[in-house]
């Protein structure tokens, strides 16, 4: 099992046999079935999700102590095998599958035997002695995987949905940030990726951030969904081999360990089967992304060229951009950011696919939906993150090329229509050849306007002014 040859090994027994496993592995015969079963690729459970289970099994175990339900030499070993994980965040003995059947089962067993195994080694014993102390008996005890994995999934989802607001409220303050110092930068505003009318290069940025500022609001008070869990409702939410007192003093435990305001569910059955609250949230993490995607996807746009293109505004170099054009330099930042964006989306595909995929009392599919949401989170921070620090930080803007791109624009057709008709003013954009100079000289042969009028009409301010 871990690659060794010459590796001693212990017999396990469970309901379908007998199975060896490595000697001193902290793992038992229903992770090692599981290893073989969904040996699918290298990826293991995400490692926020794994934190979640210990703690929970830290607080069951703390409660079964304060509730005598089990022998505190018992207990007191649990709860140090728990802390030693979580202090060390080494889990290399959790080796099962992201994707895995059972609703989580292997994963909740891994936890289980890692457990049991550790506080065996820590209490003198050695690892499989489950007489002493068993992974089902005693580290599960008054638990059931479909109680625990949900609970876990919604304590880790809370951790990283504050961590994820907190990027967002930064990447909001940066927008504004350039907001404010490009307020003065005149350009040319498009629709339909055609001349439109003008804007300022600040007020593109405010919009970007007030964007930003939704997202980020969502997301903080999506917190709030999360926070019911349905500990205590164990197999299929009616209660079944727990305690109420077990009940509430684990979710006591549970407060104090993680920050979080957790409660008992209401009706812990629903929990149990119906998972739309990870499709809320999904749904949320989808529409940063569409953001996200859309402001990267227009830096792009105004980065392009630099002598062939839009060139308004410049990222900053990150590193070569080819293997035969000297000089080249891509825009790798907002191009990752957008890639992001596309996994978080597929992600909420596969989320939903799984949560309405449920049957009956459970959702067998829980394991993908973990991974992807957990994924999704943890991409989105870290993708604000440098996009902030290494794209919308450090550009500049070419204040030079903007006002070339808007002088050379039919901006002042626009700026007649309301004076002269827009019939009228579609006529003169036509005869003019769109040359800017001759469009004014015409106005001016034929008086349709006076000097000072054009003059005030040129004044590209009076255009952006309304959200001034």
């Amino acid at each position: 099992m871990d690659g060794t040859e010459n590796q001693t090994w212990r017999m396990e027994q469970d309901k379908l046999g007998a199975m060896s496993v490595p000697k001193n592995a902290l793992y038992g015969i229903n992770t090692a079935r599981a290893a073989e079963n969904f040996a699918l690729d290298d990826r293991g459970v995400n490692p926020d999700l794994l934190t979640a289970i210990i703690q929970i099994k830290k607080a069951a175990a703390m409660t079964h102590r304060d509730l005598k339900i089990m022998e505190k030499e018992k207990t007191d070993a649990i709860i140090a095998a728990c802390d030693s994980l979580l202090e060390s965040r080494d889990y290399s003995a959790f080796i099962t599958n992201h994707l895995q059947g059972g609703a989580g089962t292997s994963t909740n067993m891994n936890a289980n035997e890692v457990i049991a195994n550790l506080a065996l080694v820590l209490s003198g014993h050695q690892p499989g002695e489950y007489h002493i102390i068993s992974p089902l008996d005693d580290v599960n005890r008054s638990q059931s995987t479909n109680d625990v994995y949900p609970s876990a999934l919604r304590i880790a989802a809370i951790g990283l949905v504050r961590r994820l607001a907190d990027e967002l409220s930064a990447l909001q303050e940066e927008l504004q940030r350039r907001e404010n110092e490009f307020d003065h930068v005149l350009k040319l505003g498009r629709t339909e990726l055609m001349d439109a009318l003008p804007i300022t290069v600040g007020q593109e940025f405010g919009a970007y951030a007030q964007a930003i500022a939704r997202d980020r609001w969502r997301i903080y008070k999506v917190e709030e969904r999360l926070r019911q869990l349905n500990l205590g409702g164990t197999a299929v939410g009616t209660g079944s081999n727990a305690q109420k007192k077990y009940t509430f003093r684990i979710m006591e435990y549970l407060r104090e360990m993680t920050g979080f305001g957790l409660a008992i569910a209401e009706y812990p059955m629903d929990l149990t089967q119906n998972n739309d609250v990870f499709t809320e949230v999904s749904g949320l993490l989808k529409s940063v992304a569409v953001n996200l995607m859309k402001i990267s996807n227009d830096l792009r746009l105004m980065n392009m060229g630099p002598g062939g293109g839009l060139a308004e505004i410049s990222l900053a170099p990150m590193q070569q951009g080819s293997t035969i054009m000297p000089g080249k330099v891509n825009p790798v930042i907002p191009e990752m950011v957008t890639q992001v964006a596309i996994q978080v989306m597929a992600n909420d595909t596969a989320i939903t696919f799984c949560a309405a995929s449920g049957q009956l009392e459970l959702n067998a599919f829980m394991p993908l939906i973990a991974d992807c949401l957990l994924e999704s989170l943890q991409l989105l921070i870290n993708g604000i993150c440098i996009f902030r620090e290494k794209a919308i930080r450090t550009l500049k803007v070419n204040e030079a090329n903007c006002r070339n791109h808007l002088e050379h624009s039919l901006v002042l057709v626009t700026a007649l229509a309301p004076v002269i008709g827009y019939d009228q003013a579609a006529k003169l954009q036509e005869e003019c050849g769109g040359d800017m100079n001759r469009l004014k000289e015409i106005i001016l042969e034929r008086k349709l306007l006076t000097k000072e009028r054009l003059e005030e009409l040129l004044d590209y301010r009076n255009l952006t002014s309304y959200m001034k």
